[in-house]
């Protein structure tokens, strides 16, 4: 079922699934809250209320135009008033890729609203923000984040990705993957349509905020996750190795970690049924049921 909620001062398009304890599942770039189709039944079969929102400038979601609109504490906020739709105090959160930035943001900053926490892919090592800064970027990770430096100029990334849509996320989708034909080609056509009609500016305001984010939430570095927490790494994910798993507990003293086998980075995607055993597992409690 799908529906629109309002939030923050805009309206998010959400997907909804079951009844029982509130899931609220983040999707990444550049994808959808159709990201989590598979994982939406299943935990709606396991006795959960699942709800999957097109993130702010995604989708079918309000994409309001200035670039200081998606910021990090932006987002978070959006976050805690979907939560505060519900008419809820707490619920699972379960995040990827951007998502999951979000995600140990809003863990961090209103621990009292998540009773668990789930993050796809996207480690936490005392820094909420996502990324380092531009400049370190551009100096010393341009090899694995140079599509982050592409997108912070705006016009040029809409170019570039108008110019042959389906051809930009297949090489995204393709590129990060263990194996790039996981994707359906009706389902592959739903993201060519959303980000045709939607266009990539809001998405790619998301990066054009990382400086400002990573000041924003300077004053939180090191600080620790306080919520039961499951970070699920996969095998292949040329971005984000599962190595960067190792000493996490330092920062997440709660912590559970699972690495998925035969996966790159979009795992909630390659890997569903694997990600739906390990989310009823690790939630399964909660449900009642």
């Amino acid at each position: 079922m799908s529906k629109r909620i309002a939030t923050n001062g805009i309206e998010l398009a959400v997907t909804e699934a079951g009844q029982g304890y509130p899931v609220v599942l983040l999707h990444g770039f550049p994808e959808l809250a159709y990201s989590w189709r598979h994982q939406l039944p299943a935990l709606a079969s396991a006795g959960f209320h699942a709800v999957a929102p097109d993130l702010r400038g995604y989708g079918a979601s309000e994409k309001p135009g200035p670039i200081e609109d998606y910021s990090l504490l932006t987002l978070v906020a959006d976050v805690v008033g979907l939560i505060d739709a519900l008419e809820t105090d707490k619920v699972a959160l379960v995040a990827h890729d951007w998502g999951a930035i979000i995600a140990w943001t809003t863990a961090l900053l209103h621990p009292d609203r998540i009773e668990r926490l789930v993050t796809l892919n996207v480690p936490y090592r005392g820094w909420c923000s996502g990324f380092p800064t531009t400049a370190y970027i551009k100096e010393h990770m341009s090899d694995r984040f140079g599509y982050v430096l592409m997108l912070q100029e705006p016009g040029v990334a809409e170019a570039w990705f108008a110019a042959d849509p389906a051809e930009k996320l297949n090489a995204f989708y393709s590129g990060a993957a263990f194996n790039p034909d996981f994707l359906a080609e009706e389902d592959f056509q739903v993201f060519v349509d959303a980000f045709t009609a939607g266009t990539i500016t809001g998405p790619a305001n998301y990066y054009r905020n990382i400086d400002a984010n990573h000041a924003a939430t300077a004053h939180l570095a090191n600080a620790p996750i306080t919520v039961p927490t499951m970070v699920i790494a996969t095998d292949s994910d040329p971005v984000l190795p599962a190595s960067l798993l190792d000493g996490m507990e330092r920062w997440v003293p709660d912590l559970r970690t699972e690495v998925v086998a035969e996966c790159g980075h979009w795992t909630q995607q390659e890997q569903p049924e694997a990600v739906n055993r390990l989310l009823i597992d690790f939630l399964g409690d909660l449900s009642g049921t």
